[in-house]
């Protein structure tokens, strides 16, 4: 064989050598900065960057990738100070999260009607009838609704999801108005103006309010999701603690609007990145995850 043969396949395996040896690393980088959020079943008490949410009558864990997203767009005057966002630097040094109005696309660029709703559920009542609310809130609260609602109580009558309840449920006990990677501050500015409260265009910003979640199906991917606002005004089909009552699905939900026991979806400019999982089934058998697979959705399929 000659050497220039030699050589030549020398180079052919050196070049397969590098071939595998990228491929391997791809896949090592793949594998080690894939998706954030956890593939398995969420336990008690749920990390920091965790919270419980419902669907299809389960209790679920979500766990959060990154912070939550606003969107402005150009032409919107969120501030209503009368200049456009795109030509507003003002308008992007702190977020502005409103409910009452919604953007054509999510934080990917895709269209909205293509992103899962992530429903928010409010506690729209006072469950223990203690008319107390936070940051002096309450007079102007009862003067509006005619009612101090467990939203704004720092001590709601029932329980909530966000913020954090605590151990056993939590790690982190959060503080009234937070909850992990939310906004805290909400503008209820047009939801106020189309029940006829205030006038247009007007910001009213208020702490983010007790609430608990529902999402359509069980096991997500991290994906975005849209804050879709539903104010439950009966205590009645509030969700316990356990999801073994209540609004604990998307048809509890919609059967609760149709019998006029919570209000009507409000959409947000409010955004919201994790993964879902099911908590196990007490008394439930082994092999959980598996039994979940059917179930899985992945980001950008329909379900």
């Amino acid at each position: 064989m000659s050497l220039s043969r030699r050589g030549a396949r020398f180079g052919r395996r050196a070049l397969v050598l590098v071939l595998l040896g990228v491929v391997a690393g791809v896949l090592t980088v793949a594998v080690t900065t894939g998706p954030a959020g956890s593939d398995s079943d969420p336990t008690h008490p749920l990390r920091a960057d965790q919270t419980e949410g419902f669907g299809s009558d389960r209790l679920l864990g979500f766990t959060y990738g990154q912070n939550f997203s606003c969107i402005h767009r150009p032409g919107d005057d969120l501030d209503h100070n009368g200049v456009p966002a795109d030509l507003d630097p003002a308008e992007f040094q702190a977020p502005h999260c409103t409910a009452g109005i919604q953007p054509p696309i999510d934080p990917t660029g895709d269209p909205i009607g293509e992103t899962e709703p992530l429903y928010v559920i409010v506690p729209f009542f006072d469950g223990d009838n203690d008319g107390e609310a936070a940051d002096g809130l309450a007079p102007t609260l009862k003067s509006l609704f005619g009612v101090v609602p467990d939203a704004f109580d720092t001590t709601p009558g029932e329980a909530v999801q966000c913020p954090e309840p605590g151990p056993p449920l939590t790690e982190h006990k959060g503080p009234f108005g937070t909850c992990t990677m939310h906004t805290t501050k909400i503008d209820l500015g047009p939801v106020l103006h189309s029940l006829g409260l205030i006038p247009a265009n007007q910001v009213v910003q208020l702490p983010t309010p007790n609430h608990s979640h529902i999402i359509d199906g069980g096991n997500f991917n991290s994906i975005w999701w849209k804050v879709v606002v539903v104010l439950v005004t009966d205590k009645s089909v509030w969700p316990n603690a356990a999801g073994t009552a209540g609004i604990t699905s998307l048809a509890k939900l919609r059967a609760a609007q149709q019998a006029g026991k919570a209000l009507a979806d409000v959409p947000t400019n409010f955004f919201l990145f994790f993964d879902s999982r099911q908590f196990q089934r007490s008394g439930g058998t082994g092999g959980s995850a598996m039994a979940a697979m059917p179930g899985m959705h992945m980001a950008g399929m329909s379900h």
